[in-house]
């Protein structure tokens, strides 16, 4: 390897200016840097977003639900823009003390409203309140949340890992490069061989654990996160690939990949949803 070695300090300190993509928004401690209220709508549910891998997850869950006809599944999808630090506002940190994207106000009850954060904690509490995409008991159940907390342990290292430093480090490495690239086609492996078996992740039915795999690694292999397509040889993985295109062509999963989307082309991009009718013209 041609980088230098790195000898940690005996105490570490913060490089507020370290590089990257991110490191405006890094730092080492939590809380509110500024007062800001978080903006309330008219439905149920308000989901403070941004169209990220996970929040993608809930926005496609939502989506699923009004597509059954779930009309108490209405919902505010509010953008929070994490590059500009709208995380770390003092409505926001009261939501979700993480100020990690995305986070929910459930005002289903409008005496007891209920914060929800963690991206699979939101699905669960969804799936739960209304019965739908996580079975009630039994081994289907265990099978299910075993593929959504395999997701949550999962991705950080292809996002944190794989994705910080093939993308967005300020400086190209080998070693994580390497190690995290042979961690994500392990994974890759792991769901293939689920998958190969399974028209779904966990069997026959659709579910969150779909919902909550699809943005990271289905939306990987279909080419659309990091890059990287080639250079992971995503294609390899014919199940993966099969499975990824079946999900993107549902029409909920269509929506959700839209809503607090702020990038790319602009037929492409929700930064608000409030009803049905804010995707006329985005769909095609």
């Amino acid at each position: 390897m041609s980088q230098s070695t790195y000898t940690p300090p005996s105490i570490w300190s913060w490089d507020s200016a370290n590089g990257g993509k991110f490191a405006n928004i890094n730092r080492p401690i939590s809380g509110s840097t500024h007062e800001k209220d978080l903006p309330v709508g008219e439905h149920p549910f308000q989901l403070y977003s941004l169209a990220t891998p996970n929040g993608v997850k809930v926005t496609i869950m939502f989506e699923e639900l009004l597509a059954l006809g779930f009309k108490e599944a209405e919902y505010d999808g509010w953008l929070v823009n994490i590059q500009e630090g709208e995380q770390f506002s003092s409505g926001f940190v009261a939501v979700n003390p993480n100020s990690k994207i995305p986070a929910l106000h459930d005002h289903s009850d409008k005496l007891k409203p209920i914060r929800v954060f963690e991206s699979g904690a939101i699905l669960v509490h969804l799936a739960e309140k209304f019965g739908q995409f996580l079975p009630t008991n039994g081994s289907q159940r265990t099978e299910v949340m075993n593929w959504l907390f395999w997701q949550m342990g999962s991705a950080p290292f292809l996002g944190g890992g794989f994705g910080h430093f093939y993308a967005y480090a300020p400086e190209k490495f080998e070693y994580p490069i390497n190690r995290y690239a042979m961690e994500v086609k392990r994974q890759l492996d792991v769901l293939d061989k689920q998958l190969s078996k399974h028209e779904f992740i966990t069997g026959n039915e659709y579910s969150i654990a779909d919902m909550a795999i699809f943005p990271w690694y289905g939306v990987l292999c279909l080419g659309k996160l990091y890059e990287a397509a080639e250079f992971l040889q995503v294609h390899d993985y014919v199940h993966v690939v099969r499975w990824a295109k079946q999900l993107a062509a549902r029409p909920a999963v269509m929506k959700g990949r839209l809503v607090n989307k702020v990038w790319g082309n602009d037929n492409y991009q929700l930064k608000e949803r409030h009803d049905d009718s804010d995707f006329e013209g985005l769909i095609k």
